[in-house]
């Protein structure tokens, strides 16, 4: 029984055997019976595919049965519509979706934006019963005729590509196209930092036709003034005023004129930082700069240590907002109030230096005189018994009454008559100006007296003026 067995086995393994080896051979057969019915539908149905039979890749059917239906392979898209007739006209509306930075020292922004194009293509119009129109995503944008619109002045830019390229192709039965895609630039903004950090900056982002001149393609703004769209866009050091669009032409020499449009937008800079950061710190340092005329001019190290680290802390500020600023070779609000904020620190030291030279140079006078004979004024008085003063000191004409009784006057009186009584002011003799400095030198502590006066008056009316003029 068992033998039985053994042999009915061995037979049907030498029955199936042939069939495996033909299936080894013909490993696609499967596959391309697939694609002969696939190919023989089509022929069947007249250009019909049946979806039933699938090709491996889907999307590249859908692809093909698109192309079919756009008739594609039909006309030559690397000519623009109406090649040799007039000019076709592409609308553009623009909505802004964030100003990412501005940068001062680089002189300029980037943005992001949604950039929609409009016009129409009768070579891609296509039979609809509901009139719907068909989206299609990248892929198809390249074997199509589009506009070759770029961006004046524009440093960097890129498409989003994530997760697959921020490209949308619209179609409509009659041949209008919308043509949008999603792009991050940065272009060049002049900026003038004349009147920095109280500025106002007007930047633009203009378009234009990279290829064609006005005469093969005109630009427009779609919708007018409403062509132009934002969201809430926030800004840490500015605050936009407005945004505009604005259109005009730009004259190449060898090319001709060309269609431009313009993104308008008004930056007014934040001043809350910059007060912060600049102008406080520049008025606490000068006005303690002054603190130093109220301690005594003998009081040497005090002094010179408050002027020193006074002039020290404006350089540092100085130094801190140029490496933030452009090399402009004009000067700027900020500069002229940071530089005159800089001489009054350093004329508070200079002032130290006047009151000490003088008082200096008065001890040493006083010295000299010690040294000097002992012939003094109490020897000068042996001679006539009088203090000879060669100042004039005028006042009030006393009584004569009083004259009479100095014997010093005696002598005068005997030899000028009587005089009425006569009451008024005498004229007082105006000093010179080497008088005027003499006597300051002698008084050297005046000096700090005025300066307490001065210095505070004049940086007052300074920041009156510079407030102003540039606020």
């Amino acid at each position: 029984m068992k033998l039985v067995l053994l042999v009915f086995r061995v037979l049907c393994l030498a029955c199936l055997w042939p069939v495996t080896l033909l299936d080894n051979r013909y490993p696609d057969r499967k596959k391309n019976k697939d694609v002969y019915l696939g190919e023989h539908a089509k022929h069947k149905f007249k250009g019909r595919i049946d979806y039933k039979l699938k090709r491996k890749d889907s999307t590249k059917s859908l692809l093909i049965k698109t192309e079919q239906l756009l008739r594609i392979e039909d006309h030559d898209f690397a000519m623009r519509p109406g090649f040799g007739g007039s000019a076709i006209p592409v609308g553009i509306d623009v909505q802004v979706e964030s100003i990412d930075s501005i940068s001062e020292v680089d002189m300029d922004f980037t943005m992001t934006l949604y950039l929609r194009h409009y016009w129409k293509d009768e070579r891609l119009a296509f039979p609809s019963t509901n009139n719907l129109s068909r989206t299609f995503d990248g892929r198809l944008v390249k074997k199509i005729w589009k506009p070759d619109v770029f961006f004046v002045h524009s440093k960097r830019s890129f498409i989003h590509d994530t997760t697959m390229e921020n490209i949308m192709l619209r179609v409509y039965p009659d041949g209008n196209i919308l043509y949008s895609v999603r792009i991050t630039v940065t272009s060049l903004c002049s900026m003038d930092f004349s009147r920095f950090p109280l500025d106002t900056q007007n930047c633009s982002l203009e378009l234009e036709s990279y290829a064609y001149n006005e005469n093969d393609l005109m630009l427009y703004w779609k919708n007018g003034n409403d062509s132009l769209r934002t969201d809430e866009i926030a800004l840490s050091q500015f605050f936009i005023e407005e945004f505009h669009p604005s259109h005009g032409l730009a004259l190449y020499s060898s090319t001709g004129w060309y269609n431009r449009l313009y993104i308008n937008f008004i930056l007014r800079r934040h001043i809350f930082f910059f007060m912060l950061q600049t102008y406080f710190p520049t008025m606490l340092m000068v006005v303690l700069s002054w603190v130093s005329f109220w301690i005594d001019r003998r009081a040497v190290p005090a002094r010179v240590s408050f002027g020193i680290t006074t002039v020290l802390t404006m350089s540092t500020i100085i130094t801190g907002v140029s490496a933030s600023m452009p090399q402009v070779s004009y000067v700027k609000a900020v500069d002229i109030y940071l530089w005159t904020s800089f001489l009054f620190v350093f004329l508070s030291v200079i002032e130290y230096a006047a009151v000490n030279y003088f008082t200096t140079k008065v001890e040493m006078k006083k010295l000299k005189q010690l040294k000097l004979s002992e012939f003094d004024a109490s020897q000068a008085m042996a001679f006539d018994g009088c203090f000879h003063d060669t100042d004039i000191e005028l006042s009030t004409f006393p009584p004569m009454s009083y004259l009479n009784s100095d014997p010093c006057m005696t002598s005068l009186n005997s030899a000028v008559p009587d005089l009425p009584r006569i009451m008024g002011t005498r004229l007082r003799r105006r000093r010179s100006i080497r008088q005027s400095v003499n006597h300051i030198m002698s008084n050297s502590y005046k000096i700090d007296s005025y300066s307490r006066i001065f210095f505070p008056v004049a940086y007052i009316f300074f920041n009156f003026i510079y407030w102003s003029i540039y606020s």
